[in-house]
């Protein structure tokens, strides 16, 4: 579904900035993979973003896709061979991205970019999603994946975290303050000396991050995410989209809410 979504509001991306022929943009992957993958539920190999992306009409001016395993890049390559605006980098997106890649998307030489941030743990760091929405020229999809964030730091019991976990939120949030977002003190107790907390829920969670992307950030629109659950119902990631476009915002916020609404938005 969320390949639905991305190819849904790439089209309308394209279309927009298409007309307005002095900008050039471009599809930003941080974390592309081999270009296609194979589906869980049918076996079938299917396009993945990267391939998505290409096919887009209107047409991206430029791609760049990121990916840290050497393979990978290279079956993107393939992918993308005898296209010369097609850019692959194997590397941490965490460094590409700020270095290399968002550099070529600046205001004064009328650049655009769209950017999935699709990972499969606690990233990117705060880093690179503060200076997307600094620059102004970048929207993001991005997946919030609170189920690694459950697993490894969100504990019932906080002080049983391991520093390294810790630090990791510390990377992806941006700072500390997740603890004081993501616990609330215990009412009632015998001994509230002791500094009893209890986790607030995942909507409340991803509604703080969700205020980061704007207050912090600096992106002016974040509609609500949604929630990407797997077979049984359990939520996998929340899908965020941010832009500094409001158009951009209305589009993408009608799209998420219209796979929200139609109980489709499943992890396959």
């Amino acid at each position: 579904m969320k390949l639905r979504i991305i190819e849904e509001y790439s089209r309308s991306y394209t279309t927009i900035l298409g007309n307005q022929r002095w900008l050039r943009f471009a599809y930003i992957d941080g974390f592309a993979g081999p270009g296609e993958h194979k589906s869980k539920a049918t076996g079938e190999l299917i396009p993945g973003s990267p391939a998505i992306a290409l096919k887009t009409e209107p047409q991206f001016d430029f791609f760049h896709f990121v990916d840290m395993d050497g393979r990978r890049a290279d079956r993107l390559n393939e992918l993308a061979e005898g296209r010369s605006n097609v850019f692959v980098y194997q590397g941490d997106c965490n460094e590409v991205l700020i270095k290399d890649v968002f550099p070529q998307c600046q205001y004064k030489d009328y650049r655009r970019a769209l950017c999935l941030l699709d990972p499969y743990d606690l990233n990117p760091k705060w880093s690179v999603v503060q200076t997307a929405g600094e620059m102004g020229t970048i929207e993001i999809f991005l997946n919030f994946m609170i189920m690694d964030a459950n697993m490894n730091v969100l504990w019932n019991n906080p002080e049983k975290v391991i520093e390294s976990q810790k630090q990791r939120m510390n990377a992806f949030w941006g700072d500390d303050s997740w603890r004081a977002a993501c616990y609330i003190p215990r009412e009632g107790v015998l001994f509230p000396d002791l500094d009893l907390e209890d986790k607030v829920s995942n909507e409340a969670v991803v509604e703080a991050y969700r205020y980061r992307l704007h207050d912090v950030a600096g992106f002016k629109f974040v509609p609500k995410p949604i929630p990407m659950k797997n077979s049984i119902g359990r939520t996998i990631y929340y899908l965020f989209f941010a832009s500094n476009n409001e158009i951009g915002a209305k589009i993408a916020s009608s799209i998420l809410s219209k796979y929200e609404k139609a109980g489709e938005a499943n992890v396959q």
